[in-house]
């Protein structure tokens, strides 16, 4: 045993046990990733404490606080009374707040688990993992830090190149630390080499407990987080809206809280784009990308990108979706939307500012747009059969699925308000028409979700009609979407997925000249054929 003086302080270390201080340097380059000012720190496995007071004296030297977790052979041994009475002396030497809990690293992680669940700023900004040396150990260790570990919160797990037994064996912690590292890739960045004898990393997502003890869901907020139920999307697309796909992603993650599950349908998605998609959501956001083919065989219904939102009923794994159209920009959290209760109707949806009463392909009464709607599909699926007949019997109607979609649902739809889904902003919704003025347009001036309605690629007759201007289109379409006033909003999110640049590329001013080309051969072409018909 020795006696150290530090900072005039005698500390009592054994000096054959000196596992620590080559990591000191190392250590303290890690600082300025540090944001607290004062900063809270976890340690599982203190020993005597070098670690802890080196971190009590200099990482908290301005304030801030160590929780210490060790077994010490649960006071049964002499050696663990004397590891536990050293550590005691040398922490109080430091006069900064320290705690020590004198069991084993699970049970005293799972105590403060439940502690931190009714605190008012949750979590620890460095965590280091120096306990048990089995593989499955050091992953519980870790598991159960990680969930303690604020955002940015610096975590160092120890022994990882330890040489007392194989690195491949279940009794080396390595094994665990890589099983950890898989299973939150994406979640941190790593700060260490590959050859250094501690792996070290950067949190960078937010803490989430993920479980509550029973006094502890007295909070409705707290409650759902931990059941983590999430919302579930749904898009269908093709190539032709992957861009689009993207954006409505992005946007959605960016302002959404919470759990978000996106089903992408779509008859055929390359792996390439895929991959891009999946890039869509930030690093660190709670939102996975799901992919389910489209049945190409399916007699049921109507085939075509078209029908696919009644044609992904049956497929999507869920009973409640959120459906959007893909040539949608989400400005606001789809959480109200989502949580809406849908008054014992099949779907909830927005009235069709384009036909508020509908037209004479499906009769008069009140008519929705189908670009966002909120479905019950356990619901729907017991009417399947009568709705895929419905759309087989509509297949040539006017606005197709759309119109199908409201001949099933007659009656049973629950209005939302126009927020929720913005259509013909900056063209045909300013111009007045009696069904029209019984909306409340108003809805629309700050939308949640904004629709670009319109064709994608429009036709020279409406390009040129001076009976709508500006006309419709879609921000990536060849003739853009002029007058429309989240148009550029649209391309700023664009600018953040993996499409980003896209706009000023060859390849998409090429493209936009090849659809101008074919709408002006179009046009031509029905232009001569009205003259060769007179």
């Amino acid at each position: 045993m020795t006696e150290q003086t530090l900072n005039h302080h005698t500390y009592i270390f054994t000096e054959t046990q000196d596992w620590f201080s080559f990591n000191i340097e190392t250590w303290r380059g890690l600082f300025g990733y540090v944001s607290s000012p004062k900063p809270r720190v976890l340690e599982i496995g203190s020993w005597e404490g070098r670690s802890a007071v080196f971190l009590q004296t200099e990482l908290c030297k301005d304030g801030g606080e160590i929780v210490c977790i060790d077994h010490f052979d649960l006071m049964h041994t002499e050696a663990g009374r004397e590891r536990h009475r050293k550590l005691t002396h040398n922490l109080s030497l430091t006069k900064r707040p320290f705690r020590i809990l004198d069991e084993f690293s699970v049970p005293g992680l799972m105590t403060l688990l439940t502690e931190e669940m009714s605190t008012a700023q949750p979590g620890f900004d460095w965590v280091y993992i120096d306990g048990s040396h089995e593989a499955d150990d050091t992953l519980l260790d870790g598991e159960l830090a990680w969930r303690l570990a604020r955002k940015d919160a610096i975590i160092i797990f120890d022994d990882y190149h330890w040489d007392k037994e194989p690195e491949d064996s279940i009794h080396h912690p390595k094994r665990g630390i890589d099983a950890f590292l898989v299973l939150h890739k994406g979640e941190y960045t790593i700060l260490s080499a590959e050859a250094q004898y501690q792996v070290i990393i950067q949190k960078t997502i937010d803490m989430r407990i993920g479980f509550l003890v029973r006094d502890g869901a007295r909070s409705e907020g707290r409650l759902e987080a931990a059941l983590g139920y999430g919302i579930n999307v749904a898009l269908t697309i093709n190539a032709d809206y992957a861009a689009a796909a993207a954006v409505a992603i992005r946007s959605v993650v960016e302002h959404t809280t919470g759990r978000v599950t996106f089903y992408i349908l779509s008859p055929e998605i390359p792996d390439d784009v895929k991959g891009k998609l999946r890039q869509a959501v930030p690093d660190g956001a709670d939102a996975t990308v799901v992919f389910l083919d489209l049945p190409s065989d399916d007699c049921a219904a109507p085939h075509g990108l078209t029908w696919a939102k009644i044609a992904m009923i049956p497929i999507l794994p869920v009973e409640r979706a959120l459906y959007l159209d893909a040539d949608v920009l989400v400005r606001g959290d789809l959480k109200p939307l989502w949580d809406i209760d849908l008054e014992g109707k099949s779907i909830a949806a927005a009235v069709d500012v384009g036909f508020p009463m509908g037209h004479d392909g499906v009769g008069r009464g009140p008519y929705f747009n189908a670009g966002v709607l909120l479905l019950d599909l356990a619901t729907i699926r017991k009417r399947l059969a009568v709705l895929n007949a419905v759309a087989t019997r509509m297949s040539d109607s006017k606005m197709q699925d759309q119109d199908a979609l409201n001949a099933h649902f007659v009656g049973d739809w629950l209005p939302l308000s126009l927020a929720w889904n913005a259509q013909g902003l900056g063209t045909y919704a300013k111009h007045h028409t009696p069904e029209r003025a019984a909306l409340k347009m108003g809805e629309m001036e700050d939308p949640k979700i904004v629709h670009f309605t319109g064709a994608l690629h429009p036709s020279m007759a409406e390009v040129i009609s001076p009976f709508v201007q500006p006309y419709g289109g879609k921000p990536w379409g060849y003739a853009g979407a002029p007058g429309h006033p989240f148009a550029q909003e649209w391309w700023e999110v664009c600018e953040q997925t993996p499409w980003r640049g896209w706009r000023s590329s060859t390849e998409y001013r090429e493209l936009c000249k090849a659809k101008a080309k074919d709408a002006i051969q179009a046009g031509l072409d029905a232009f001569n054929k009205k003259l060769a018909d007179v």
